[in-house]
C-alpha cells in the first residue's frame, strides 16, 4: 500500500472520530447559567434564621443565597417555637422532627418545581 491511500485512511479515521465524539462545551441558553447539582451551603450565623440554630443547608438546582433565604422565610412562616410552615411563596415543605429533653431537631425539605432546599434545626421549646 502506497503512502497516499494510508494517509487518506488515516484523515478518514480521524474525522470520523471528531465527528462521533461528544462535544466538550455545554449547549448554550438564553436564560444564563442555571445550578444543577446538590451542594453545601455555608450557614454564616447559624442563629440569624429565626430558629435557635440551623445546623447545615442543602441546595439542588438552586443557588447557596436561594437557598438560605427560603430557610428564612421558612423559619418566619412557622410561627412560634413549636409552630409548623406547610408552605409559603410556592415553595412546599415537609420536616420530620425528632424530639428531646426541652428541644428538638428537625430535617426540614422545601420544594418548587425541580428546586429543593433542605436543611436541619435544632431548636429549644
Amino acid at each position: 500500500m502506497s503512502r497516499f491511500p494510508r494517509l487518506v485512511v488515516l484523515l478518514a479515521a480521524a474525522a470520523l472520530l471528531i465527528a462521533v465524539a461528544p462535544s466538550g462545551a455545554p449547549a448554550s441558553s438564553s436564560d444564563g447559567p442555571t445550578a444543577t447539582a446538590s451542594r453545601s451551603c455555608s450557614v454564616g450565623d447559624s442563629r440569624s434564621y429565626g430558629t435557635t440554630y440551623v445546623l447545615w443547608i442543602r441546595a439542588r438546582h438552586a443557588s447557596c443565597r436561594r437557598a438560605r433565604k427560603v430557610v428564612r422565610g421558612f423559619h418566619k412562616c412557622r410561627r412560634g417555637a413549636t409552630g409548623r410552615c406547610g408552605s409559603f411563596n410556592g415553595w412546599h415543605c415537609s420536616e420530620d422532627r425528632q424530639y428531646g429533653r426541652g428541644s428538638f431537631y428537625s430535617t426540614v425539605r422545601c420544594k418548587r418545581g425541580g428546586k429543593i432546599v433542605r436543611h436541619k434545626y435544632n431548636q429549644w421549646t
